[in-house]
C-alpha cells in the first residue's frame, strides 16, 4: 500500500505541476522581421568625341574634343585616360591635357583624376581647350610625303577603377592603374 500511495502522490504532484505551470504567463515579445537587401555597385564610363578625321594646316588649332563621362550612380573611382601617339605625331602636332588631370608617375601617356560618387553624370574633357595644334614648322613637303597609313594619330582610351580597397583604405593611383591592366592590355 505504501508503494501505491507514493505512486498516487507522485502522479498527483505531476498533474498539479502541469496545471499550475500551464497557467503561468511568461513575459515574451517578438519583433517584426527586418529584411536586408544587398544590391550591386558598379562604375560605368563612356568616351565620346564628335569627329575622328581632321585636316592638318600648319599653325592651325584643330577642334578635338574627347570627353569621358562617369555615369550617374557610379561608385567613387580613379578615372584614367591613356593617350597614345603615333611615332610621327610629335613631328606634326602638339596638345596639352585638360586641367584636373595628373600624369601617372612612371607611365608615359597616362593621366588620372579622382572622381567622387554622384547621382548625376560627370563629364571630363581630355584635351586643354578641346584642341590639338599643328606645328607652324610643318612643311608642304612633310605633308606630301605622308601616306594614308602614315598619317599622325592620337588614340584616347579611358579606364576606371574603384577608389577604395575597403571601407577606410584608398588605393594609390598606381595601384588603381594596376587594377585596370588586365582590361587595358
Amino acid at each position: 500500500m505504501k508503494k501505491r500511495t507514493v505512486a498516487l502522490l507522485a502522479a498527483l504532484t505531476l498533474t498539479l505541476g502541469c496545471a499550475v505551470g500551464g497557467t503561468l504567463a511568461w513575459l515574451t515579445d517578438t519583433t517584426e522581421e527586418v529584411k536586408n537587401t544587398f544590391t550591386t555597385s558598379d562604375i560605368e564610363i563612356t568616351l565620346n568625341e564628335t569627329e575622328e578625321k581632321y585636316k592638318m594646316i600648319p599653325g592651325w588649332s584643330i577642334h578635338k574634343d574627347p570627353a569621358v563621362t562617369v555615369e550617374a550612380g557610379s561608385e567613387a573611382c580613379y578615372l584614367f585616360v591613356k593617350l597614345e601617339k603615333s611615332d610621327n605625331f610629335d613631328a606634326f602636332m602638339t596638345y596639352e591635357v585638360a586641367e584636373g588631370w595628373g600624369a601617372l608617375e612612371g607611365v608615359a601617356g597616362v593621366y588620372y583624376r579622382v572622381v567622387e560618387a554622384k547621382e548625376e553624370d560627370q563629364v571630363f574633357s581630355v584635351l586643354q581647350d578641346n584642341q590639338v595644334l599643328v606645328k607652324e614648322t610643318v612643311t608642304k613637303e612633310q605633308m606630301n610625303a605622308l601616306t594614308e597609313e602614315a598619317y599622325p594619330t592620337l588614340t584616347v582610351t579611358a579606364y576606371a577603377s574603384q577608389q577604395y580597397k575597403n571601407n577606410m583604405d584608398r588605393f594609390t593611383s598606381a595601384e588603381a592603374w594596376t587594377n585596370v591592366q588586365p582590361v587595358a592590355e
